[in-house]
């Protein structure tokens, strides 16, 4: 699996990549929205665990949004990693087009169980009744 993990903090990459170790998946990292865009030119990843918070002009709401304005990324399932943990952010997370948002601080075990769940599909998809 091809994995795109994008976490200004880099303890929390190391986290997950550590329990991602011995899965066999691909991760590529960035730090913040426009190193992901970058990355994301020449790679097409199956999953994207995406921070909200991050420095610079856009957060991962906004690149969740910009992700699922293209219908190439329909399939390409997004976990919003966040220490927001209220009902409201949780759902604009959703509505930006997230399938999933998992709260910080999060174990190694609930960062597995999320990625091994049948994906919520995106609001968008919900709404028009796309997903089979």
């Amino acid at each position: 699996m091809k994995i795109l993990l994008v976490e200004d903090h880099a303890d929390i990459r190391r986290l997950v990549r550590m329990t991602l170790e011995y899965e066999p998946c691909e991760i590529r990292e960035a730090s913040h929205v426009e190193e992901a865009e970058a990355v994301l030119r020449d790679f097409r990843p199956e999953l994207i665990l995406l921070d909200v918070m991050m420095p610079g002009a856009r957060n991962g709401l906004d690149l969740c949004r910009s992700l699922r304005a293209d219908p190439r990324n329909d399939a390409v399932r997004i976990v919003m990693l966040s220490a927001l943990d209220g009902l409201d952010d949780q759902m604009a997370g959703l509505a930006a087009g997230a399938n999933d948002y998992l709260v910080k601080p999060f174990s190694p075990l609930q960062l597995l169980e999320t990625l091994c769940k049948r994906p919520t599909p995106p609001a968008a998809a919900r709404k028009q009744g796309a997903w089979a």
